[in-house]
């Protein structure tokens, strides 16, 4: 008889029936979070990026409330009050009609946030459903809705501007128009890219079995897993569109004396710059670039967390 090797002998306790009460067997490790949540959870992660966001709130928030909290009106002209600088009477000292610059800076905040989030709205709706048609539609409907693109993209766009403003007149209409008329194609070539790898998924192919019409497929399968790109566009739609009507503004293209801007109120310190008043290209600058900052720090924090590959 041959002995058994003590090696190979499997300890009797290994076999011995687990009596876990029934709320510890059913317990999860880590809680399930939905596609928000996580990416919500991610995203506060991101310090750039929730600076950012704050900084964007506390500057929507002065935009709002900043004129009115205000006692100086933002037309508003007192030649005595010439130059001043900054100082506890005029937080941001005054420019050469007397106005206060820190009402003005909120105002032209105002202005700046109106058009930005106007122009991503715009470019939101139009290249979704373009995008989305196109993309889901393919072929030959795609062929021929893509070139009409590449014709846009092609345009100059200071050229459209320029015809607008000698068609419409200079005004804050002309500039949203002038900013949409052809921004909404990178949103959607994005869309369409998106729609393009997702219409052959199985959900949707399901969708079409059950004889759902096209309309209905794109809003409720498509666009609802787009969502993350088209987002992300938005965050650097606004800032390219504040740039774009400030910069429209100095050139004076965009909004007119005397009503306030930041792209005004730098054109009007233009002549002053080497005369010491410092403060009156300075904070409109400053507010210029530090909200493209934060817009763009933002949008990439958000494309991180709205990444699925980085989901974990």
């Amino acid at each position: 008889m041959v002995a058994k090797d003590p090696r190979l002998t499997v300890p009797d306790e290994w076999f011995k029936k687990k009596t876990d009460d029934g709320d510890q067997a059913e317990a999860v490790v880590r809680p399930s979070l939905s596609y928000w949540k996580d990416a919500w959870r991610r995203l506060r992660k991101n310090k750039l990026a929730m600076s950012g966001l704050v900084f964007l709130i506390l500057l929507t928030f002065m935009a709002i409330f900043g004129p009115i909290l205000s006692p100086y009106e933002v037309t508003a002209t007192d030649l005595r009050s010439q130059n001043l600088a900054p100082s506890a009477a005029h937080w941001f000292g005054t420019d050469e009609m007397g106005r206060d610059v820190f009402t003005r800076t909120w105002y032209g905040a105002r202005i700046s946030l109106f058009v930005g989030v106007m122009a991503a709205l715009i470019d939101f709706f139009i290249g979704i459903i373009y995008g989305g048609v196109s993309g889901y539609k393919g072929g030959r409907t795609d062929s021929i809705m893509m070139r009409v693109i590449e014709i846009l993209y092609g345009l100059p766009h200071l050229l459209v501007v320029i015809l607008l403003m000698v068609v419409m007149g200079p005004s804050l209409t002309t500039i949203i128009v002038a900013l949409t008329i052809t921004g909404w194609v990178g949103m959607a070539r994005i869309v369409r890219g998106q729609v393009l790898q997702i219409k052959n998924y199985e959900f949707v192919t399901a969708s079409k079995s059950f004889g759902a019409q096209t309309p209905r497929i794109i809003r409720k399968n498509l666009l609802p897993n787009t969502m993350g790109p088209i987002i992300v566009q938005m965050t650097l739609t606004v800032p390219s569109a504040i740039f774009a009507e400030a910069f429209l503004s100095f050139l004076g293209l965009g909004i007119q004396a005397p009503h306030a801007s930041w792209g005004v109120m730098a054109n009007d310190a233009l002549p002053v710059i080497l005369s010491g008043d410092w403060w009156r290209l300075f904070f409109p600058a400053f507010f210029i670039s530090i909200t493209m900052f934060a817009f763009n720090v933002l949008g990439d924090g958000m494309q991180d967390a709205l990444d699925p590959k980085l989901r974990g």
